[in-house]
């Protein structure tokens, strides 16, 4: 009886399983998550002792320092406002706005704002400001 004499072969562990596996949990997460989207303005907003907390689904209006004021991250003048919170409101679920503003902004144009709001339809309207301690 003759035996022949195999070369012994490496014995190992396929990986293409366990990255295509990788991969696609990857891509779940990723595809899963959301992102609250917020601009990166320095603000000093208002105080107030009756703050609370947010939603992330609420459409969020920005009047900056200089007066600009910016709805869903792009600029829109205060007259424009109206039209483009509409278009907003229809597609959402929600119909809040939050109105996020500096301290030293006049308050005719925050009421400008807020004005815009209400007559595009918003049902709910709030300024964000800082909680005071006390």
């Amino acid at each position: 009886m003759r035996f022949r004499n195999k070369k012994s072969e490496e014995i190992g562990i396929d990986m293409s399983p366990l990255i295509d596996m990788v991969f696609i949990l990857l891509i779940f997460f990723m595809v899963s998550s959301t992102f609250v989207k917020d601009m990166k303005l320095d603000l000093n907003r208002p105080g107030a002792s009756s703050a609370s907390k947010a939603s992330s689904k609420v459409i969020r209006v920005y009047i900056d320092q200089s007066g600009e004021t910016y709805v869903d991250n792009q600029p829109v003048k205060v007259w424009a406002i109206q039209g483009r919170l509409r278009d907003l409101l229809r597609t959402s679920a929600e119909q809040s706005v939050l109105v996020i503003t500096d301290s030293t902004i006049a308050v005719d144009k925050l009421v400008d704002v807020v004005d815009q709001c209400r007559m595009a339809g918003a049902k709910d309207i709030a300024v964000a400001t800082e909680k005071e301690v006390g």
